[in-house]
């Protein structure tokens, strides 16, 4: 089966599943392989008139005629999608998106089912420029673990791990992290305004400058450390910048939040987790 012909039922319509549709209609996925199932009239109206994909309102009590189910659904609600789905599934990829619900947790609320992927997107999936972390169970076999990666890899890049731990990490490094970019332009962008910029100046250097040094980060193969070193003259105005970000301490400060995302992962785990 080649990886166009993967059949498809997503469990949610909302912004992430309409982006993962957008991204793999886009590398040749076909529209009529694509069920979408969502309580909102709205939401299934949408997802027909901008992709031609089916929709219906429930699972029904026929077994999927599909090769991977997503859980694209908020967290609080991934038990009850779970418990609906449980009775219909027979050898499918179940590849749930739902932040901070582990595998085994699911697994149990699917009855004991354990082909199971668990995915950490991020929100630039949105604009087909997402990263995305992703755990398979050793019951997920060769072709579903592609199947998993051809899915969430069509909007962005796709990093495995091989513990679920890693997860945590995932979710505090680049689940949480354009949050952190964003805070960091907003800051940019308030300087640039109180500096005598207009607004628009301001957002356009700052927005392009984060652009263009990603861009540079991503095709060097050298260590970030070393391009700010580049960028930085001896007795110039960038070393007087980042000499007042180091008397603030503001890289420790944001590896401390940083890990303190990771373990906020773990509890909110904990929390949707708990036994029934």
């Amino acid at each position: 089966m080649t990886s166009s012909s993967t059949r498809v039922t997503f469990i949610g319509g909302g912004n992430m599943a309409s982006a993962l549709i957008g991204g793999l209609l886009q590398r040749g996925f076909a529209a009529a392989n694509f069920l979408v199932i969502d309580i909102s009239d709205a939401a299934r109206q949408q997802l027909e008139q901008k992709f031609s994909v089916g929709t219906r309102a429930s699972l029904g009590a026929v077994p999927l005629q599909t090769d991977v189910v997503v859980l694209a659904v908020k967290p609080q609600q991934l038990r009850e999608a779970a418990q609906t789905l449980k009775p219909l599934l027979a050898n499918q990829l179940v590849l749930t998106i739902a932040a901070g619900v582990r595998v085994s947790d699911l697994s149990r609320w699917l009855g004991g089912y354990s082909r199971i992927a668990r995915a950490m997107p991020n929100t630039p999936a949105l604009v087909l420029a997402g990263v995305t972390g992703l755990y398979a169970t050793a019951q997920v076999d060769t072709r579903q673990r592609q199947q998993a990666c051809d899915i969430l890899g069509a909007v962005g890049n796709v990093v495995w791990v091989e513990d679920e731990q890693q997860l945590d990490a995932v979710t505090a490094i680049s689940g949480s992290g354009p949050a952190y970019v964003f805070y960091f332009i907003e800051a940019m962008d308030q300087a640039a305004q109180d500096l005598g910029l207009s607004a628009a100046q301001a957002r356009a250097l700052v927005i392009d400058t984060f652009v263009g040094a990603a861009k540079l980060a991503a095709l060097s193969e050298e260590p970030a450390a070393v391009l700010r070193t580049r960028v930085t003259s001896k007795g110039g105005t960038t070393e007087r910048a980042l000499s007042g970000f180091d008397q603030a301490a503001l890289k420790s400060h944001i590896v401390t939040a940083v890990k303190s995302a990771a373990v906020r992962s773990r509890e909110l785990g904990d929390t949707f987790g708990q036994a029934d």
